[in-house]
C-alpha cells in the first residue's frame, strides 16, 4: 500500500479510537515570520520523538539534464557545515541513542531523527545548521558521487524488476518529468559539479521552502520555543515557485518488454494516467484508492480472487493507485501468470476482468468490505510515532492543509459505490495505457 494510503488509515484508526474515548485527535501548527510551517503532534505513549525536516523540492524539479540532483544533495546533506565536520551530526545522533535516514521522492526531500525527547533541542541545533550553512568541496562532492553511482548500480542495473520500472516510466510520462529517475540517468550522475549541488541548495533549501513536522512525547508549547530558537533566526527568501509541464492525453498502448535470465516467472501490468489528489479530476482520488483495495486487498478481493483461487491462472494478481504526488498519478493492474499458462491467456483474463468491471461495477457490499479492511489494516500502526509525522509532512509538501488529513476517515466513509464506478470508467475505458512485461529469458545484447 502507498505511503499516503497506509499513514491515513493509520490516521482513521487513530481519530475512531480516539473518538470513541471522547477525545479528538489535535495537531498544532504554526508558521514562524522566516516562512517555516512547523507542525506538532503529541503522542506520550512512549518517551520517544521523531524531528522531521520536509522540503518542497523533489527529483521532478532537477534542471534539466541534471537528473539525479536532489538525490545527490540528499547525499551531501550530510557532508558538514562550518560548525559541525562531516559526519559529526550522525555520530551525536548515535551516541544519544537515536537513529536518523533521509528521502527523496518525485516531489519532496525529508530528513528525520528519532530520540529521546530530551535530545529534542540538540536535533534542531544541528538540523537547523545544515539548512543553510552547508558547506561543500570538490574533495567532498566527488567521493560521494561515486557513492551514488554505485547505488544506482546496486538498486537499478543489478535488478531486472528495477530496470524494467525505469524504462516504463520513461515511456508511460510522455512530457511530464516524473519519467525520469529519481536517482537519476547514469551519464547525467557522473556529470553533475560540486557547483550543481551549491546552486541546488541555495534556490531550494531555506525555511521559506520547509516543514518541521515534531511527533512524539513533547509539550506544543515547548517545541515551538524550541523552533523559534533554533530555526527562528534563519533568514527566510522568496519561496520558489514549482513550474513543471502539463501531461498530454494518453492515446495509445504503448508495450514495455523485458527479457532476463535471472526472471523466473512472468509479470504483466497495464498501467493508466489516472487524476490525484491534487491534479486532474481529483474528485476520483479517494475513490480510485478504494478501487485498488477492492481489487487488491487480500485473499478476498476481486483480481485474486477471480485469477488466482477461482480460475488458478495466476500466482499472483492485484491492482494500485498511485495518486499522492503534486501532479497527475497512475492506475495500474498486474497479473503473474502460473508456469503452464500461457502469457496471452492470462492476459486477456485479466482484461476480462477490466471489462467486467467496467460493464458491471463494483458493488455496495465490496465498498463496505474494501472500507473495513482499511481500518482493520491499520490496528498495529496505532502507536506510531513516525507514522503520523509522515502523514502530514508527506501531504504539506505537496500542497494538502492540516485539515486534509484530520477530515480524511469521513470522506473515505462518504464515497460510494457510483462514484468508484465513475472513476473506473473514468481511467479505464480509454484507449491509452502501457503495458510492461517481464518475462524470462536471454537480455538483448
Amino acid at each position: 500500500m502507498r505511503l499516503f494510503a497506509a499513514c491515513l488509515t493509520f490516521l482513521w484508526f487513530a481519530l475512531s479510537a480516539s473518538n470513541a474515548s471522547g477525545g479528538i485527535f489535535n495537531p498544532k501548527t504554526a508558521t514562524l515570520e522566516n516562512g517555516l510551517q512547523v507542525v506538532v503532534i503529541e503522542n506520550h505513549r512512549a518517551p520517544i520523538v521523531t524531528h522531521m525536516v520536509w522540503y518542497r523540492v523533489g527529483a521532478t524539479d532537477d534542471p534539466p539534464g541534471k537528473s539525479g540532483l536532489a538525490h545527490f544533495l540528499e547525499h551531501l546533506m550530510f557532508k558538514g557545515t562550518e560548525k559541525a565536520a562531516p559526519g559529526e551530526f550522525s555520530r551525536i545522533i548515535a551516541r544519544n541513542g537515536g537513529r536518523e535516514n533521509a528521502f527523496t521522492s518525485q516531489d519532496y526531500t525529508g530528513y528525520y531523527q528519532t530520540i529521546a525527547p530530551d535530545r529534542l533541542g540538540l536535533m534542531m541545533e544541528y538540523e537547523a545548521d545544515r539548512m543553510t550553512g552547508l558547506v561543500l568541496t570538490d574533495e567532498l562532492v566527488a567521493p560521494e558521487r561515486q557513492v551514488v553511482l554505485e547505488e544506482r548500480r546496486s538498486r537499478v542495473d543489478n535488478s531486472p524488476g528495477a530496470k524494467l520500472r525505469e524504462q516504463a516510466d520513461a515511456a508511460f510520462w510522455l512530457n511530464h518529468p516524473y519519467g525520469v529517475p529519481i536517482i537519476g540517468w547514469e551519464h547525467e550522475i557522473a556529470a553533475l559539479t560540486t557547483e550543481d549541488a551549491i546552486a541546488f541548495y541555495r534556490k531550494w533549501y531555506g525555511p521559506e521552502n520547509a516543514i518541521l513536522v515534531v511527533a512524539g512525547d513533547v509539550r506544543t508549547e515547548e517545541v515551538m520555543e524550541l523552533a523559534r530558537k533554533y530555526y527562528g533566526g534563519i533568514p527566510g527568501k522568496e519561496p520558489v515557485v514549482r513550474e513543471r509541464p502539463a501531461e498530454p492525453p494518453h492515446i495509445a498502448e504503448i508495450t514495455v518488454s523485458l527479457a532476463d535470465p535471472r526472471v523466473t516467472r512472468t509479470s504483466i501490468s497495464r498501467r493508466y494516467l489516472a487524476p490525484g489528489t491534487f491534479a486532474g479530476e481529483t474528485r476520483h482520488a479517494q475513490p480510485l484508492e478504494l478501487l485498488a483495495e477492492i481489487l487488491s486487498g487480500g485473499a478476498t478481493s476481486r483480481l485474486h480472487k477471480a485469477l488466482v483461487v477461482d480460475q488458478g491462472i495466476a500466482t499472483g494478481a492485484g491492482a494500485w493507485y498511485d495518486g499522492d504526488g503534486l501532479d497527475l498519478g497512475s492506475f495500474s493492474l498486474y497479473i503473474s501468470p502460473k508456469d503452464d499458462v500461457d502469457a496471452g491467456q492470462a492476459e486477456d483474463a485479466l482484461k476480462a476482468q477490466i471489462d467486467l468491471l467496467l460493464r458491471d461495477g463494483v458493488s455496495d457490499a465490496e465498498l463496505a468490505r474494501a472500507k473495513q479492511r482499511l481500518i482493520d489494516g491499520a490496528v498495529f500502526a496505532r502507536d506510531s510515532v513516525t507514522g503520523p509525522a509522515r502523514i502530514f509532512g508527506q501531504l504539506l509538501s505537496v500542497g494538502g492543509t492540516v485539515d486534509m488529513v484530520e477530515t480524511w476517515p469521513e470522506k473515505v466513509d462518504a464515497v460510494t459505490a457510483a462514484q468508484v464506478n465513475e472513476a473506473a470508467r473514468f481511467v479505464l475505458s480509454g484507449p491509452g495505457f502501457l503495458r510492461s512485461v517481464l518475462k524470462p529469458g536471454k537480455e538483448a545484447s
